[in-house]
Parts: structure tokens; C-alpha cells; sequence
């Protein structure tokens, strides 16, 4: 059952699930637990964090360069 558990939580992450809705279907009162447990299992949200932020500063140059 644990295995199961580990699992739906590492999915639920790297689909990008709010940590508070996750905490919350875990049973968690603390999110902190949440993350402090399952923080290993988001291995590539780093990779879509930095994405995000390239996507942010291309558009600004696209806008400053157009603009």
C-alpha cells in the first residue's frame, strides 16, 4: 500500500499538482510534510521551472525587439 501511495504522489507531482491540493488527498495537515517526503520525487520541475523562466525572458526580448 505504501508503494501505491509513493506513487500516486510522485504522479500527481510531476503532472504539477499543487503541493497544498496534494498534501490535502495524502491527508497531510502540513504541506511542509508533503514536500519534506515527497520532495525527491520532482526531479523535473526543475527542468519545466527553468523552461518557464526562458519562456518569460524570450517574450520579453521578442516584445523589446518588436516593440
Amino acid at each position: 500500500m505504501h508503494a501505491l501511495r509513493h506513487f500516486y504522489a510522485s504522479v500527481l507531482l510531476d503532472a504539477g499538482e499543487n503541493i497544498k491540493a496534494l498534501a490535502e488527498y495524502l491527508g497531510h495537515s502540513d504541506p511542509g510534510l508533503t514536500l519534506r517526503v515527497y520532495a525527491h520525487l520532482m526531479p523535473s520541475s526543475q527542468e519545466r521551472t527553468r523552461k518557464a523562466v526562458g519562456a518569460v525572458f524570450d517574450a520579453a526580448k521578442r516584445m523589446r525587439h518588436d516593440g
